[in-house]
């Protein structure tokens, strides 16, 4: 893998939901654009981070929401469980950024980790269940042409 790669896209943490599937490539994309700006140097780094922070948080926010839409027209009986999951995740990046531009001490590296994990751990886990709960009802035959 190339060291200037955090994470690689692998066909494991795809949902079959080609929407959700394209919007979580675009976070690994700018996960790793993240992290290829730290590996600048600090003064370098920190200068990235805040010129592309915002983008990434406006992206994931985006792509939140197109996924609270599919799982509302979907009846999701997980559904608050799942976006308190989202708040949160957009909670933490916004206190951390904040505090980064309030002069505190900022490890950009570590926040891009952070973002990687996080991200991860949310397809693997919650995001799997939904989309199983999705092509269930799509082999019921209770969902049809839902255009995502």
């Amino acid at each position: 893998m190339d060291d200037r790669i955090l994470v690689e896209w692998d066909d494991r943490y795809l949902v079959g939901i080609p929407l959700v599937d394209e919007q979580h490539k675009e976070l690994i994309t700018m996960t790793n654009t993240l992290y290829r700006g730290c590996l600048e140097g600090d003064v370098e780094a920190k200068i990235y981070f805040m010129q592309t922070i915002h983008g990434t948080v406006d992206y994931v926010k985006h792509h939140f929401s197109a996924e609270e839409k599919i799982l509302e027209s979907v009846n999701y009986p997980d559904i608050a469980e799942h976006k308190r999951e989202h708040e949160g995740f957009i909670r933490q990046i916004f206190e951390q950024v904040k505090s980064f531009e309030g002069g505190r001490k900022f490890v950009p590296n570590d926040f891009v980790r952070y973002l990687k994990d996080w991200i991860l751990a949310h397809i693997a886990l919650t995001d799997k269940k939904y989309a199983e709960y999705i092509h269930h009802l799509q082999k019921q035959g209770k969902l049809s042409n839902l255009g995502f």
